[in-house]
């Protein structure tokens, strides 16, 4: 007997439309939170615009399942892998070699694609993947007519270090040779991420820029109501992933020990990579304070920010949209290993007017100084907001993006 899918119907009983297009969007997701948030956001703002439009997520991301995810989006999860601290890869749960691992999830990849047969492909920031995980996939839709967009956020890296990183990966070649489009999601005038490269001119007129991606407050809040997880008037500490944040979160905890009259309700969030032994020893400092309280991990962090006074935080792509669109006065200290990428965005940023940059952390120097921390805690009310510098089009990413996949889906269909 059929089911309703092979009879063209839908779960919610209505006809399926063979013509309704189809998006793909491939996310490597080999460290932190960052790859699959924005994937997240982009599929999210295209199943509003694009109602009968199927959209697949292919991720390596170990915690997407963690995510809500509306009506036309769903997500494969392709084996994960993690970044070692040699610069390497491993996989992330199984007994298989770096090769083993990525010739699986190449497979899975292209037998997705096959099956699948998007309209449309976004390559979140990778030309070619993971060690080349998608050119047989990239070999596929190119041969077969899908419109293929390469995904950039606002930076990258330093110019020299980039243009080593695709000589070395021949994303050069591969963006010549595969990709329609590229769409940077931030603006020109705050930074050029593709300034400096090898690329020929009729690549670079290929380029647009979107504006940074706007984010959203969920519209139904979890069951627990906010002051289960953040007093009034806080300050919201997040790290974003964790994996790499443990330096911003002692340099939080560092001020309240060294100034016992700071006095500013936090709320410290660990993010779901940080170290269990390492956030069990945070969580005995911070329990020492009636100020200070902790959570693991929220999913919806968009909520905690709305209720924020003021924001720490690394200098992640997510986390900067986040702190634009709820306008929340942010003290950000960038991380500058393995990449210069968040000290670029913050230091372009504060140039603007935009947030307020504190020293860079985890880079293996001495720990900064408490005083500055408690400083900048003091001074978010005082603080401009980052509507003050009056940027045109700051956010307008999800409404560019939705164009732009407007206009890409109908040289296809």
């Amino acid at each position: 007997m059929l089911t309703d899918t092979e009879k063209g119907i839908s779960s919610k009983g209505e006809a399926v439309d063979p013509s309704a297009p189809r998006i793909m969007l491939y996310s490597h997701d080999t460290y932190g939170l960052g790859h699959i948030r924005r994937a997240r956001t982009i599929a999210t703002a295209l199943a509003t615009r694009f109602t009968k439009a199927s959209i697949l997520i292919a991720t390596g991301s170990p915690i997407v399942g963690r995510f809500d995810f509306p009506q036309g989006v769903d997500f494969v999860r392709i084996p994960g892998v993690v970044k070692l601290p040699s610069g390497d890869y491993a996989s992330d749960t199984m007994h298989l070699d770096i090769a083993q691992t990525v010739e699986l999830r190449e497979r899975i990849l292209l037998t997705t694609a096959e099956a699948f047969a998007p309209d449309l492909l976004i390559v979140d920031k990778e030309p070619t993947g993971l060690r080349g995980e998608m050119i047989p996939t990239l070999e596929h839709l190119r041969d077969n007519g899908t419109r293929i967009v390469l995904g950039l956020r606002d930076v990258l890296d330093e110019a020299t270090a980039l243009d080593a990183e695709w000589t070395r990966k021949e994303a050069y070649a591969a963006i010549e040779r595969f990709y329609d489009d590229i769409w940077v999601y931030g603006l020109r005038e705050i930074f050029e991420p593709l300034a400096g490269l090898s690329l020929p001119a009729r690549t670079l007129d290929r380029v647009e820029y979107t504006g940074y991606l706007r984010r959203e407050a969920p519209e139904e809040w979890p069951d627990a109501p906010i002051g289960d997880a953040m007093a009034a008037d806080s300050v919201l500490v997040t790290p974003g992933g964790g994996g790499d944040g443990e330096a911003l979160v002692d340099w939080v905890l560092r001020a309240y020990e060294a100034d016992t009259s700071l006095s500013t309700p936090a709320l410290l969030v660990f993010g779901p990579f940080m170290a269990a032994e390492r956030r069990a020893e945070f969580e005995r400092r911070a329990h020492r304070f009636r100020t200070i309280r902790t959570r693991a991990f929220d999913s919806r962090i968009e909520r905690l920010m709305i209720e924020a006074r003021g924001i720490i935080a690394m200098g992640g792509y997510n986390t900067f949209c986040e702190i634009l669109s709820f306008d929340k006065p942010a003290a950000i200290a960038p991380r500058i290993t393995p990449r210069m990428e968040q000290y670029l965005r913050v230091a372009a940023a504060e140039k603007r007017g935009l947030v307020r940059m504190l020293p860079p952390v985890g880079d293996g120097s001495a720990p900064p100084d408490p005083a500055a921390m408690v400083e900048a805690i003091r001074a978010f009310s005082a603080q401009p907001l980052p509507s003050a510098a009056r940027i045109d089009g700051l956010l307008d990413g999800l409404d560019k993006v939705g164009d732009l996949t407007q206009a890409a889906l109908a040289t296809v269909r």
